[in-house]
Formats: structure tokens, C-alpha cells, sequence
């Protein structure tokens, strides 16, 4: 038989893989679709179809839409904070010496431990009178700025997105670093020669050439910015008067603290579109790229 059928033998390999991949993110995928159009609560079997009445409900949500201006201003800067950041540590630290090796490191290491971990260091740093924030603050005569960073409603968000963007900034970094060692070094040389200073051999040479690894930085980005909930949750918990509360936050808080599991999966389902939007806009980038470079 296997003779006769070789792919068989290999394809047993999947099966296993195949299993708890369907079983794991499949299922319930399909399962919250499922349930964004009924009642439920997330216990029991006592529910009824209602059709599109939790969509219906959920746009004139006023929290819903707190939630969406929430989410709009994380995605923009973080397109744009963690994407500059990890570009401008590339372009500092490439090459082969020993030190950039080590800063390499250290700038990477924040993405290797769990963003529980980051929320739980970021909330000591921003402690009103130990943290290191406000303490620096007072040693070089900013005491005025010192605030209790994450119960004021009007730098909550933006205190959780640094922390956010400090753990996110070392990937970007490395995928640009690997798209640095794509770029001929004798075109670099030759736009010197030819005159080019250092800001115009970076907008006209090495960021040109530097697109299918921005492609790649911009898609992670903002699937990680979309799904971003741990380290939201560790240090605001969506507050204070949900001025941190995004999209994720949002579908949790309805699913598992209020019990209305129905009204909950909806809001999985918009955020799932909006990734598939994000990854559909990343495959048709790639592809042109791929184009680009045939």
C-alpha cells in the first residue's frame, strides 16, 4: 500500500499536529461564530438563536465604541513607535563587533518573557513613589510631571502602550537586522561615492530595500497590537473608567466577568475580521514584493 500510495506515510507525520490545531484554535474559532449569534452565558445549555441582535446591540454600545477609539489610537502607535525604534536600533547596531552583539541581546530580551511579566515590572516602575519613573522625574527637576501613571485616566493607555512597545520594539529589531544583510553593500558604497550623504543613502537606498522586512514588521505589529491583552489586563485591567479598554479587553470583560459569553463572542468575531483584513493586506503586500523582486 505504501508503495502504491507514498504520500501516505509522511502524511500520518500531520495528523497528530493537524488534531490539536483544530481542536485548539479551529473549534473554538468556529465555536465563537457560533455563539455570537446566540444568548448564551457561558455555563449551561439554556440558549436561544437570536441571529445578528448582539451585533446589532454591540455597535451602539457606548462601551463597544470606547473600546474601538481605544484600540485605533494602540494600532497607530504601534505602527509607528516599536516599527521607528526597532529600525533605528538596526541601523545602530549592525555589524559584527562584540558590543552590538551584547545589545543585541538585551534588546531582544524583553520579548522572551511573558507579558504578564513585562505588566508586573512596568507597574513597579510606574509605582507613584517608588517607582523609577517618578523618582527620575524628581531627580532632575521634573517632580511636577510625577503622576500615579496608571490610575490617571488621561495617561493610562499610554502608559500600558510603552510598556507594550518596550517588549515589542527588540522583535522588530531583529527582523530588520536581518533585512540589513540583504542589502548590497556596493550599492551603499556607490551612493556615497556618487555623493549621497547618510539620510539620503537610508531614504533613497537601504529603506527601499528594506520593504519585504517592513511588510513583515507592520503585519506582526499589528496582530500583536490586535491581540494584546495580558499586560493591559496585568496593570489597568482596562480602567480607570475604561480609558485603557480595548477591542481584546473588551471581549473578555463581557464573556467572563459580566457572563454574557453571546454578546462576548461578537466582539471575538470583529476582531478576528479585523486580523483577517491585516493578514489579507500582508499576503498582497508579499506578493507584490515577490514581484517586485523577480
Amino acid at each position: 500500500m505504501l508503495r502504491r500510495h507514498p504520500w501516505i506515510f509522511p502524511a500520518s507525520f500531520l495528523l497528530l499536529p493537524l488534531l490539536v490545531y483544530f481542536t485548539f484554535v479551529i473549534l473554538p474559532t468556529l465555536n465563537s461564530l457560533f455563539y455570537s449569534f446566540t444568548d448564551w452565558v457561558g455555563y449551561g445549555t439554556d440558549y436561544q438563536f437570536i441571529g445578528l441582535a448582539n451585533f446589532e446591540k454591540i455597535f451602539s454600545d457606548r462601551l463597544f465604541s470606547n473600546a474601538i477609539r481605544n484600540t485605533a489610537i494602540w494600532l497607530g502607535l504601534a505602527m509607528t513607535v516599536p516599527t521607528l525604534l526597532g529600525l533605528a536600533l538596526a541601523l545602530g547596531l549592525q555589524g559584527k563587533r562584540a558590543i552590538n552583539t551584547v545589545y543585541k541581546s538585551l534588546f531582544y530580551l524583553p520579548i522572551c518573557l511573558s507579558p504578564v511579566i513585562i505588566g508586573i515590572i512596568w507597574v513597579w516602575l510606574y509605582s507613584p513613589k517608588l517607582g523609577i519613573v517618578n523618582i527620575f522625574l524628581r531627580t532632575i527637576g521634573l517632580g511636577h510631571l510625577a503622576t500615579a501613571w496608571l490610575a490617571n485616566p488621561n495617561t493610562a493607555l499610554f502608559a500600558v502602550f510603552v510598556a507594550w512597545a518596550w517588549q515589542q520594539t527588540g522583535l522588530n529589531m531583529v527582523i530588520f537586522l536581518a533585512g540589513l544583510t540583504s542589502v548590497p553593500a556596493p550599492l551603499v558604497e556607490a551612493a556615497k561615492v556618487d555623493g549621497a550623504n547618510t539620510w539620503q543613502t537610508l531614504r533613497k537606498v537601504i529603506i527601499p530595500m528594506l520593504r519585504p522586512s517592513t511588510v513583515v514588521v507592520l503585519a506582526l505589529t499589528a496582530i500583536n497590537a490586535l491581540k494584546s491583552f495580558e499586560i493591559i489586563w496585568v496593570m489597568t485591567r482596562g480602567g480607570p473608567f475604561n480609558k485603557s479598554d480595548t477591542l481584546a479587553v473588551f471581549m473578555y470583560s463581557e464573556s467572563f466577568r459580566k457572563f454574557k459569553m453571546g454578546y462576548g463572542s461578537s466582539a471575538a468575531v470583529i476582531l478576528f475580521a479585523m486580523t483577517l483584513i491585516i493578514i489579507f493586506l500582508y499576503f498582497r503586500q508579499t506578493a507584490r514584493a515577490d514581484e517586485l523582486y523577480d
